[in-house]
């Protein structure tokens, strides 16, 4: 639940898990965003349409790596500066947070709504007005959600002058194209007073360019791979530049050669500079510095396997943090399991809670991890979670273009993940997990040290990489056995995580991907008659704390 405060009010809004606090502009990192002097025209373009065009939506298209994001997280910031515009709100779609619902469309007008709410008392008391109606409907289709949560609430702003503009970045990362349709669909048929309008970002996906140009008429459209490529090289020079000189190292390690030679390397690919940029800036050796600049520059250069200047970044970067050359194929497969599993991790891991799935030392798995800190974000603190992929871009590099001995298999995350997390139940689901004094007690309110991290990820997500794997049904018997001997403890820890709701939720989710994975050969599968009951059972069976708790 949301609650908005204003003139000494509280509205209760209904928007639940829906609303997603991770996807507005200002929980992107503070370094997001152009650099000051770049971007200028593309910029400008977009601030005279929010004032002056009639158009209801801007597209903003472009291939991987071309700085759509920072554009995104730039305007937004304008937009909330500028006294004759307004930011209705933001959602920063991302593949690479390993948070579900940033790929989830059905949660961006939810989220929109959430944080115009936040902004405008009218529109607020408006919102609760219609959940207090409907309060399901932010569970409804994401065509049906727009009515309730922006269209008849944006009435009540229908004397405002300036424009409310909203912003939706990276809407190719969704997960389900079905519902993209329906939330650009919905978006083009909004009828209201009120002067609102769109930008959404994302590649030129088929999906996403049959529905946008087919109303070209309605829409503008701005393709940033079509933008002069001197300005652009221009720009990524600005920023390269930018980034080598604020370095306090007395001693000269690069010329401006080399900077011209990376810009142009670059291919109008911000992402490739700024991959390159890290990957050089990796450490304080003056010496090794300028040997990480002609080692770029060369691989550049003569990269075969490449299809484009990112793929051979990354695969440089990946040669020269394995030395494939030299390396144990079992370090190089640790590696790759280690980026296959941060791939398809729901929620950020931490190097903990990875090396623990893995059964590998922590202090060698942040060592190899640390080797890709320009493509892997790698927190400094082993217990923090936020061990993520710098760009989707480099996922689907490893799973699509990549050298055969680099290359992963979509799968393999999904696989390492759940026996990392039906292992981590059998071994740490015990009688009295939860450390309660007596089971007529609440939980104690300080998470008992039982309740690992790695324990919570795996209670949390085991079903869902099940799910994911191309023979869900090869795990039956595993899962069988681990819920028969664990199935109490395992609710026991939902208990104390305050996830009763979603363990029933699990369950029947079990039984209906088993079903729907192998429709006529595991219908009668034992594993599904249990599941089943359980799921009923679990809806009325209180364990150890359940009742003190609630559902969530």
């Amino acid at each position: 639940m949301l609650f908005f405060q204003f003139e000494g009010h509280s509205h209760l809004a209904a928007i639940g898990n829906r609303f997603v606090p991770a996807a507005l502009y200002d929980t992107q990192p503070e370094e997001a965003g152009c650099l000051p002097g770049t971007r200028t025209r593309v910029l400008g373009k977009f601030m005279k349409w929010a004032k002056d065009d009639p158009m209801r939506l801007f597209w903003l298209a472009g291939l991987a790596g071309t700085g759509k994001t920072s554009i995104a997280v730039t305007l937004c910031r304008m937009l909330q500066d500028e006294p004759g515009t307004m930011l209705g709100g933001s959602f920063f779609c991302s593949r690479t947070a390993n948070i579900s619902e940033l790929t989830d469309a059905r949660c961006i007008i939810p989220t929109l709504a959430a944080f115009l709410a936040e902004s405008t008392a009218e529109f607020a008391a408006a919102l609760a007005a219609e959940l207090t109606a409907d309060p399901r409907a932010t569970l409804k289709p994401t065509s049906n959600q727009i009515d309730a949560l922006l269209q008849r609430p944006l009435a009540s702003l229908a004397s405002l002058s300036c424009p409310i503009v909203f912003l939706i970045d990276a809407l190719d990362e969704c997960s389900d194209e079905s519902e993209v349709k329906k939330l650009l669909l919905a978006i083009s048929n909004l009828t209201c007073d009120t002067k609102v309008k769109f930008i959404v970002t994302s590649r030129p996906e088929t999906h996403i360019n049959a529905n946008l140009t087919s109303a070209a008429g309605h829409n503008t459209i701005l393709r940033l791979h079509t933008i002069d490529k001197a300005e652009v090289t221009e720009d990524i020079h600005l920023y390269i530049n930018h980034a080598f000189s604020k370095q306090p190292l007395e001693e000269a390690w690069y010329t401006a050669y080399d900077v011209d030679s990376l810009a142009n390397h670059a291919d109008g690919l911000f992402i490739f500079a700024s991959t390159v940029v890290s990957y050089v800036l990796d450490t304080e050796s003056v010496e090794e510095r300028m040997a990480r600049l002609q080692t770029a520059a060369f691989a550049m250069k003569d990269s075969k396997v490449a299809t484009g200047p990112l793929d051979a970044i990354y695969e440089f970067v990946l040669t020269r943090a394995s030395n494939t050359a030299k390396v144990e194929p079992a370090e190089l497969k640790a590696t790759q399991q280690a980026l296959a599993c941060i791939l398809a991790a729901r929620v950020p891991l931490s190097i903990i809670v990875l090396a623990e799935i893995l059964e590998r030392s922590s202090g060698l798995l942040r060592a190899s991890l640390r080797r890709l800190r320009s493509i892997v974000h790698v927190p400094d603190d082993l217990n923090q979670p936020e061990l993520r992929i710098v760009h989707a871009s480099f996922g689907d590099y490893l799973f699509e273009r990549a050298a055969a001995v680099l290359r992963i298999s979509g799968a393999l995350g999904d696989e390492l993940l759940t026996r990392g997390c039906l292992r981590i139940m059998g071994k740490r689901l015990h009688f009295n997990v939860s450390q309660s004094r007596s089971s007529h007690e609440a939980n104690p309110g300080i998470r008992p040290e039982t309740v690992t991290p790695s324990l919570e990820y795996a209670c949390l997500q085991w079903i869902y990489h099940i799910a994911g794997l191309p023979e869900p049904w090869a795990m039956d018997a595993v899962i069988e056995l681990l819920l028969r001997s664990k199935f109490l403890f395992w609710l026991e820890v939902m208990s104390v995580l305050r996830h009763v709701g979603r363990a029933a939720a699990m369950l029947i989710f079990a039984a209906t991907t088993v079903r729907c994975q192998k429709k006529l050969v595991i219908v009668s599968h034992p594993l599904c008659r249990f599941v089943q009951n359980s799921s009923h059972a679990s809806c009325v069976m209180p364990t150890r704390s359940w009742l003190h708790h609630g559902r969530r």
